[in-house]
């Protein structure tokens, strides 16, 4: 058989089981985020509110960078989980610290307000760059 069809064979199924697992960690981490923050963003953003989408796609792509980062550097599926659940809850406690410190952002996202749902996506991504270049090393 040529190597570089072995190659995909024997690496395709773990491709495949390091993706599902880093995505059921997203998956969780979304599922986390939006139960300790004090906005419903799901909700806001089904009726419009374009600052909640911002606030809560900077989330999403502040939980999934870090976990980005441990499948990329992963030696396994356990080094994933480990380290995974580390970044996660960094990044979750970062986020809970943004909206203690940024007092009042959130009422501001409510009301549709898209300069402070701005500023707290950036809080969110720049914690995010910072957890995985941490991670990576």
């Amino acid at each position: 058989m040529d190597p570089i069809l072995q190659s995909f064979l024997n690496g395709f199924p773990t491709l495949l089981l390091h993706f599902s697992v880093t995505l059921a960690m997203l998956g969780a981490g979304i599922w986390i985020y939006q139960h300790i923050t004090p906005l419903h963003e799901m909700q806001l953003i089904r009726a419009g509110n374009t600052a909640a989408a911002t606030s809560f796609s900077g989330a999403i792509l502040g939980l999934a960078i870090p976990l980005a980062f441990c499948m990329a550097t992963s030696v396994g599926i356990l080094d994933i989980v480990i380290w995974g659940v580390v970044a996660l809850v960094i990044q979750l406690l970062a986020f809970r610290l943004a909206d203690f410190l940024l007092r009042g952002l959130p009422k501001r996202i409510e009301e549709g307000e898209i300069g402070a749902a701005i500023l707290v996506a950036a809080v969110k991504l720049a914690v995010a760059m910072i957890n995985a270049a941490a991670i990576a090393g």
